[in-house]
């Protein structure tokens, strides 16, 4: 992959996705530069939308760690992985009994989804359940899907970045549970075509005038460019360079931060 220049502007960019984790934030601790880039975005009146993956957290849990971070959000700005999962049953499956593989607190967005246990569920929707992961388990989904049940995972995350390094993610466990089922999961997050669609109508504009910015080359970059966005790569987060330089998507910008996101942006300082 060859680097795309950093300093040329994009003044075509009428609205921006953020991506949340290793993209403002790290764990808890606070990208340098990133309260101050998000809110010369507002102040410019520039569309935005904050687009996550992550499923260990509900969705008013988020705001409120965006909020305690310092960051200036309204609640519809925000649209998370979870939530377009829980939409989706209650669309395509409002009757049918689901097994929930979720940490707890992501659980209150689905507080009315119909709740049953593994062995009896028509739906199988899986998360980040940290160490409760096991052979056992993964076996016990299996059985169950090669009986009919669909399996629906919040995002197919290959790694993520935390205070400690990469982990491994969901994404292994998911493509597991695919290859000996012989069947496909539905992915609901990045880099589903849906989830960036459902972003690009809420801003209105046409996905050629809209950036996603994240640290994912695959899920977030990937993902964005093939749903028409462009794609800015941030060096923070779970970036690193010789996976990216590997790859072969091509971003459309690599900056070193968010908080270099004005200046691409054109933006007066």
């Amino acid at each position: 992959m060859e680097s795309p220049s950093a300093g040329a502007c994009l003044p075509e960019i009428r609205g921006v996705l953020f991506d949340l984790d290793g993209v403002l934030y790290v764990g808890s601790g606070l990208v340098e530069g990133a309260v101050e880039a998000v809110a010369m975005v507002r102040a410019a009146g520039i569309p935005r939308r904050f687009i996550t993956n992550t499923s260990t957290l509900s969705r008013n849990s988020l705001l409120a760690r965006l909020y305690g971070l310092g960051f200036d959000v309204d609640p519809e700005e925000v649209l998370t992985a979870p939530q377009a999962a829980a939409a989706y049953l209650r669309l395509h499956f409002p009757s049918a009994p689901c097994h929930l593989l979720l940490e707890e607190n992501v659980r209150r967005d689905f507080g009315d989804i119909t709740q049953t246990e593994l062995e009896d569920a028509d739906c199988i929707v899986v998360g980040d359940i940290g160490n409760n992961w096991s052979c056992q388990l993964l076996d016990r989904i299996f059985n169950r899907m090669i009986q009919g049940a669909r399996l629906i995972c919040i995002h197919k995350n290959r790694f993520w970045q935390t205070c400690g390094g990469l982990h491994m993610d969901i994404g292994g466990y998911v493509t597991a549970l695919e290859y000996c089922s012989a069947t496909q999961a539905l992915v609901m997050g990045k880099p589903s075509p849906h989830f960036f669609g459902t972003a690009i109508e809420e801003l209105g504009l046409p996905p050629e005038h809209v950036a996603i910015v994240g640290d994912d080359i695959d899920m977030d970059i990937g993902g964005g460019q093939a749903a028409g966005l462009r794609g800015v790569l941030v060096r923070t987060g779970k970036y690193r360079p010789a996976y990216a330089a590997a790859s072969a998507i091509i971003p459309d910008r690599i900056i070193d931060s968010i908080r270099d996101l004005p200046a691409l942006l054109g933006l007066p300082a």
